[in-house]
């Protein structure tokens, strides 16, 4: 008798057809018979919010690598892999890039678009731009302040010549 016959066993009639259902709670409806007590792990149902990438260092892979090279009977390899949690294509591709000979082949790779370096150009140009505003801005408030210089001056001119035709 294997492990699921031996656990059919315990139910009675009534209930075989509901062995796969669970309460809420997580408590089967084999629990609350009175057969054995069986003790249920109920899986967290929180989905992590962002799935985590795994990066490896060029360390990590190197040691991987060695130690499926040293592999030499049959399901030791697939031993490595699952205690490890890695797949043969991580193998594969690690294998390619130590070939290669590059040295950043073997440490992780940033994921996402590149960082554009900027161009110094543009900075110049930005600060020459804003040095522009500011000498146009200092050039109107000169040509207001002459304008209005030369209106008071207009103002102050204009009666001492109408009072010296006056006296005259």
């Amino acid at each position: 008798m294997d492990k699921k016959d031996s656990m059919l066993a315990h139910i009675p009639r009534g209930l075989e057809e509901m062995k796969g259902a669970h309460r809420a709670t997580g408590i089967s409806s084999s629990d609350r018979t009175s057969g054995p007590v069986s003790v249920s792990v109920v899986p967290d149902p929180e989905v992590p919010e962002k799935a985590i990438h795994r990066r490896f260092t060029a360390e990590y892979k190197r040691r991987i690598l060695r130690e499926a090279e040293t592999c030499k009977k049959t399901g030791q390899l697939g031993a490595l892999l699952r205690r490890e949690g890695l797949y043969s294509s991580n193998l594969n591709t690690w294998r390619r890039q130590a070939e290669q000979g590059t040295l950043d082949a073997l440490s992780p790779k940033k994921r996402g678009p590149k960082e554009k370096k900027p161009d110094p150009s543009i900075r110049r140009i930005a600060e020459l731009e804003k040095e522009t505003q500011k000498l146009k801005h200092k050039l109107r408030q000169a040509g207001l302040i002459i304008e209005a210089q030369k209106k008071i001056a207009e103002i102050f001119r204009t009666p001492l010549e109408q009072n010296e035709e006056t006296t005259s």
